[in-house]
């Protein structure tokens, strides 16, 4: 008892930062009059019938916080992906290119972003607009180093449907096809031989990871160098049982959400009660700072008449979620803070042991952080580690 009551007194804080930051961008956002970027082109309606491919493009701008608005190149886009079923999908994200008058080939990073919510105004293609997107800093320190960057929206979000959050199939094939789009696009400069890395943290982590195992079976067209990921839900399930009454107990009930959009055989409705509905409910329609308050410390049993959890069909697709079990085919950098209080570091430890054990090359990065402070300190991190991949240096793993 006393160690849950620490660790809560240890968590409190973290969580209420995070939304405390969430909260002042979004009211500090100001309508700009400032117009888009001007492009090399500007493409209208490219329908496309493989993964990849542009179904519509759109300039826009991009502000990596309220006060900033950078001159980059800029595209909203919709493009095609793959659902965690195999089913054609559609998904919208966003196209990113420095407009500082570089010639030839440039790095691409697909970044996968963080939790941010599942209703429609959380996309983060519509926060970039306005400088509201949280991780718009943290994707602005990849521009200033040169790199064009693809950030996908996730199936579901800002398109019609669900948002299948933490459904990793789905997050990883819409990581690789924004990079695939982001090729595809007029007046990038990219092409099919750009370098590409694949970088994210927490839901991105997951995402991130996703792709890089499924990298060489469903997109070995793309010339990946390398992944960095952080803060990565490799197991849902011991993620759930951690935040079970935590601070992340929203987090599992838009976990469920997500699942039962992408399965709709789950029916995560027979298991919820008045409680469990309205909560649910809210975390449809709203965007992370009120999901985690909706869910703050609400235990799986008071929200629902018989935990979905201990279902074997929840169980073998939650199951199916699991990294770990197949190797990437470029390098990785790991990194996991040891303080993390929404995912367990153990979870973070396994991952490694478990890519290392298949051979892959990981480069682990242990950080005495939690998870908000780890996302922040872990990102240049990363970035530098992907800016020796692309320059080709060798790796220095630490299995």
């Amino acid at each position: 008892m006393q160690s849950t009551v620490r660790r809560i007194r240890h968590t409190i804080p973290a969580a209420l930062a995070a939304l405390a930051l969430t909260t002042a961008l979004t009211a500090a956002a100001a309508p700009s009059t400032a117009t888009p970027a001007p492009s090399a082109a500007m493409p209208g309606d490219m329908p496309g019938d493989m993964p990849g491919d542009i179904v519509s493009a759109q300039p826009t701008r991009f502000m990596p916080n309220p006060l900033v608005l950078t001159s980059t190149k800029a595209w909203k886009i919709l493009y095609r992906s793959t659902t965690a079923t195999g089913a054609p999908t559609t998904v919208s994200g966003t196209v990113l290119v420095p407009n500082d008058g570089r010639t030839g080939q440039r790095p691409l990073v697909t970044y996968a972003v963080g939790t941010v919510g599942l209703a429609d105004s959380c996309a983060p293609s519509r926060g970039f607009a306005t400088g509201t997107t949280a991780e718009g800093s943290l994707i602005w320190q990849a521009l200033l180093r040169g790199w064009a960057v693809a950030v996908t929206d996730y199936e579901g979000l800002g398109t019609p449907g669900t948002h299948t959050y933490t459904v990793g199939r789905a997050e990883g094939q819409a990581v690789l096809d924004a990079a695939r789009a982001a090729e595809r696009l007029p007046g990038t400069g990219l092409n099919a031989d750009s370098p590409v890395g694949i970088m994210g943290y927490s839901q991105g982590g997951q995402a991130s990871s996703w792709a890089a195992e499924l990298h060489d079976s469903y997109a070995p067209d793309l010339n990946v160098k390398g992944t960095a990921t952080g803060g990565v839900p490799a197991d849902l399930l011991k993620v759930a049982d951690f935040n079970n009454g935590g601070v992340g107990a929203g987090l599992i009930l838009a976990a469920a959400v997500g699942h039962d959009a992408a399965y709709p055989e789950l029916d995560l409705a027979k298991y919820l009660n008045d409680r469990g509905r309205s909560t649910v409910n809210t975390v449809k329609t709203q965007c992370i700072a009120i999901d985690a308050l909706a869910g703050l410390f609400q235990r799986i049993d008071q929200v629902t008449v018989s935990n979905p959890l201990y279902h074997p069909d929840w169980q073998r697709l939650l199951r199916a979620d699991t990294l770990g079990t197949h190797a990437p085919d470029a390098p990785v950098f790991l990194y996991h803070g040891s303080l993390d209080e929404l995912i367990p570091y153990a979870v973070g430890q396994q991952l490694r042991t478990d890519w290392c054990a298949k051979g892959t090359d990981v480069q682990w990065q242990s950080l005495p952080l939690a998870h908000i402070t780890g996302a922040i300190a872990g990102s240049p991190l990363a970035m530098t580690w992907l800016s020796a991949r692309f320059a080709n240096h060798p790796t220095t793993p630490n299995c």
